[in-house]
């Protein structure tokens, strides 16, 4: 028996002693890639601790696409970040939360762009190769995902283990292998504009279902309170943003007023400055947004100048941090 498990470990420390440098290297290949898109900058920028800023940017696409962080730093003072996570709710966009006040100085004010989706879950782990460089032994990293479908406990564990199958990412880890990573950034700190038309994604949307119902997620809630409360206590201030949608899109959410007395109650509760922008004179312009829900470059733009300059005219005690 003895000799038997010596043959085993022998057979085995091998395997291990290789797997921990292929996994550190696939991992480091993907992390220059621009896709998920671009998602992996930012979380590169977290990583390597070069996300610190006085303001931070936080929300799904309808941040990162929308809200311009060298307007808003130009007009508020200070320096600012866009840390909008794409297509995900509330409980990625905390993960990413933790992990930036973990490898940077916290910020001293966060904008958060919240939106019908905030509050909702969805069930699979949406570009989850996204994750794949960062969660070997990532604690925060496998209690925000592990509970969507996508990875299995031994991921989180065990190098090279979450890279069997994973075509997509392997392919763009020969890819930037053989050719290196792309000359340019995909985003600009943290941001980057839609310069597109109208598409029918609205019209696509009515053909499935008269109106669109959000699910409230009761864990998502009282996560998004507790994080209100740790703003608090580190003393950060919190400023809610609800941007424009185009007012058609608006009338497809059934319980659209039920999500915005949501934050309302939030707002009222706690004391946060919220800015809603649903009756804003953008939200009747279809030529600034790209569909429903998204701004394109133009709207974005006017918008961020709007919400800079609301902020700073109706907000001194959220901005007496940036002084």
């Amino acid at each position: 028996m003895k000799k038997f498990l010596i043959k085993v470990i022998l057979f085995i420390a091998p395997v291990i002693l290789l797997a921990v440098p292929l996994d550190y290297g696939l991992s480091y290949l993907l992390r220059q890639s621009d896709l998920y898109p671009g998602e992996l900058e930012v979380w590169n920028d977290i990583y390597n601790s070069n996300a610190n800023c006085d303001i931070a940017i936080y929300g799904s696409s309808r941040a990162w696409v929308q809200i311009d962080p060298k307007i808003i730093a130009d007009t508020l003072g200070g320096s600012a970040y866009n840390f909008g996570v794409d297509g995900h709710n509330f409980q990625l966009e905390y993960l990413r939360h933790l992990e930036l006040l973990k490898h940077n100085n916290k910020p001293k004010t966060i904008i958060f762009s919240v939106d019908i989706f905030t509050l909702q879950k969805r069930k699979d782990l949406y570009q989850f190769e996204q994750f794949l460089p960062f969660m070997l032994w990532n604690k925060n990293v496998q209690k925000y995902t592990s509970n969507y479908e996508g990875f299995t406990s031994t991921d989180y564990r065990l190098p090279l283990i979450r890279y069997a199958g994973k075509t997509s990412a392997l392919n763009n880890c020969l890819k930037i292998l053989i050719k290196g990573k792309p000359a340019h950034k995909y985003r600009d700190h943290g941001y980057r504009p839609e310069n597109s038309k109208w598409n029918e994604d609205l019209a696509a949307a009515k053909k499935k279902q008269e109106h669109y119902i959000v699910k409230f997620d009761t864990a998502t809630i009282y996560l998004f309170e507790q994080f209100i409360e740790e703003c608090k206590s580190q003393n950060i201030s919190l400023i809610l943003v609800y941007a424009p949608e185009y007012i058609e899109g608006q009338k497809y959410i059934g319980n659209r007023k039920e999500v915005l007395d949501t934050f309302r109650n939030f707002s009222e509760k706690y004391h946060l400055p919220f800015f809603d922008y649903s009756n804003d004179s953008i939200c009747f312009d279809k030529n600034l947004f790209y569909n429903s829900m998204h701004l394109n470059q133009t709207g974005a733009e006017r918008f961020s100048s709007e919400l800079a300059h609301d902020i700073k005219m109706n907000n001194n005690k959220a901005l007496s941090n940036l002084r």
